[in-house]
């Protein structure tokens, strides 16, 4: 080989190691790992603060960084669009995650956030596994991570629901497990792997989740302790299935070898999450890379328990009380397999919660549920009398009206007058603030910060006609539970604390926003943020921000290559 060659072959090899070793940052994390509470309101992180330990919140909130007035910048609310937004630094408008599901028109039913039909269950014979990042139209920090650094680093997702261990992982995940509700088990798809890994086999053989059934559930603490709450029997909360009665202790062991969905409905669904969290550590040597590994972990239970029994539950608040302690023991874990200051951690919520309105009804403060499928029905009843013409509504998703496009331009009918007529029948309802034509929403007149977040929620392709805003303290549900999905505070406050390598100490009560935590993670790594994203760095959050310089060889190299 001539002299030359040889020269030139060396330096591709040298400058390819290099760029697949080399860290983004000074003192980089080994592992930064990302914790979302599904359905956490800031202020449990106070409410209950006195009950909590010095080890899981109370050390993140003392040692870490705190940003107190944390807020999601769109409307609706929910899960898919909460993750999702928190992983690309987006919003719906761009990332099309709408909602926890939306209606197409072009395909002429009801699209579930993750599905997928070009892929097939992976771990499972159900169809729990069919799914996959494909409807997410951009970028996460995650994938960011992994282009970045060539695919070296590693990107796992983790979560009982699909959506909250799909969107994190992002599209160029290494893997992404959810619960399987059927079998009790964690499961994939073949967006990620052809077969299950042996440890992963070898986890759901150990059927933790029959040991967790055996455990019952009953308050972790005196239950007359419980001071933080309303009492233990309510007619307006739920109720697990097969129990008489919403009161403690809740019977599990009736559970056991079947009946694996009502898992999540108990704080017990959080242990399982982080056991496997942990053993994914363990088994994908993550944090032992030469590069940063990112693993997204998406705890569920709180938001079933919350729907159930509502934020003021003694369910709730021993859920919380139970998580806390399996915070700490988490992060004990992490120092002793990552070691201290060489891992990051983020903890944030997708969303929060309304009270349950039986329970502010008791406190005469305005309250109430607006039953959404009655007013389609009662609407495409009225219409029909009209027009002649069935089903010109196909239905709600997300507080919005879907018209049947097809069905009005066939009878031609004049589309103004109709919404008109369908504005005005939604505004004398018990409940409904406002209602309005999502093509006129740019005109629409429309107190802040109701009009921007109702603009970064709206996707012209997935979203629906008419938009409905419900009074405060009004959920769209029963007499039983309650949810969450609206602009409101209850709804779109949440926490955010920031606490290992590379993060500084203290706390601001700055308004920041959901789609900030993206931009931070990457000055946090220097790479680039996500490719949709619309947020911006916290200031104060890192500690420091000082790119690490490249080897003086790799940069001669460079330049050589150049030449």
């Amino acid at each position: 080989m001539k002299p030359y060659l040889i020269y030139t072959a060396l330096i591709a090899l040298l400058y390819t190691a290099t760029a697949k070793a080399q860290p983004h940052t000074l003192n980089a994390p080994k592992l930064v790992v990302g914790i979302v509470i599904d359905q956490m309101r800031w202020d449990n992180l106070y409410r209950y603060n006195a009950k909590y330990g010095s080890t899981g919140f109370n050390k993140l909130l003392k040692q870490g960084y705190s940003c107190n007035n944390t807020f999601i910048p769109y409307t609706p609310t929910v899960t898919a669009a909460g993750h999702t937004c928190i992983y690309t630094g987006s919003v719906p408008a761009y990332h099309g995650m709408v909602g926890n599901a939306w209606y197409s028109k072009q395909l002429k039913r009801n699209i579930y956030c993750t599905e997928d039909s070009t892929v097939t269950s992976v771990g499972s014979t159900t169809k729990n596994g069919a799914m996959s990042p494909a409807n997410m139209l951009t970028t996460t920090i995650t994938d960011q991570l992994k282009l970045a650094t060539n695919q070296v680093s590693k990107t796992v997702g983790i979560a009982i629901k699909d959506r909250g261990a799909i969107l994190p992982a992002g599209h160029t995940a290494d893997a992404a497990y959810w619960y399987d509700s059927k079998t009790g088990n964690w499961i994939t798809s073949s967006h990620y792997t052809q077969a299950l890994p042996a440890w992963v086999t070898t986890f759901n053989n150990r059927k933790m989740v029959d040991s967790l059934y055996a455990l019952n559930w009953n308050t972790i603490n005196p239950i007359l302790t419980y001071t933080n709450s309303n009492g233990d029997e309510h007619a307006y909360e739920g109720k697990l299935l097969g129990e008489k009665t919403s009161s403690f202790p809740h019977n599990l062991q009736q559970y056991i070898g079947k009946n694996y969905d009502q898992l999540p409905n108990t704080p017990q669904g959080n242990t399982f999450t982080l056991a496997m969290a942990m053993a994914a550590i363990d088994n994908m040597q993550l944090g032992r890379n030469s590069v940063t590994d990112f693993l997204a972990i998406s705890l569920s239970s709180p938001d079933y328990v919350g729907h159930k029994y509502g934020p003021n539950s003694i369910e709730i608040e021993d859920t919380y009380i139970r998580l806390d302690k399996e915070l700490g023991n988490l992060l004990v874990y992490l120092d002793q397999t990552i070691g201290m200051g060489k891992y990051t951690v983020f903890l944030t919520a997708d969303h929060g919660v309304a009270h349950i309105p039986g329970y502010l009804q008791e406190l005469k403060i305005p309250a109430g549920s607006w039953d959404n499928d009655a007013m389609v029905k009662d609407i495409n009843t009225m219409l029909k009398a009209r027009y002649g013409v069935a089903n010109i509504v196909l239905g709600e998703t997300n507080y919005q009206l879907y018209l049947n496009d097809s069905a009005i331009q066939a009878n031609t009918l004049d589309r103004v007058q109709l919404v008109r007529i369908i504005v005005q029948y939604c505004e004398q309802q018990k409940g409904i603030a406002q209602a309005f034509d999502l093509h006129q929403l740019t005109t629409t007149t429309l107190a802040e910060p109701l009009r921007t977040m109702l603009i970064n929620g709206y996707h012209k392709k997935r979203s629906g006609d008419v938009q409905i805003i419900l009074e405060p303290a009004y959920i769209d549900g029963g007499k039983v539970g309650t949810t969450h999905g609206l602009w409101n505070p209850y709804d779109s406050h949440i926490p955010m604390l920031w606490y290992g390598a590379g993060i500084a100490t203290g706390y601001t009560n700055a308004t920041m926003y959901m789609t900030d935590i993206a931009p931070t993670l990457a000055a946090l790594l220097h790479i680039e943020i996500p490719n949709a994203c619309v947020g911006k760095v916290m200031d104060g959050v890192l500690l420091y921000t000082m790119q690490a310089p490249l080897p003086s060889t790799t940069i001669k190299n460079q330049k050589s290559i150049k030449k």
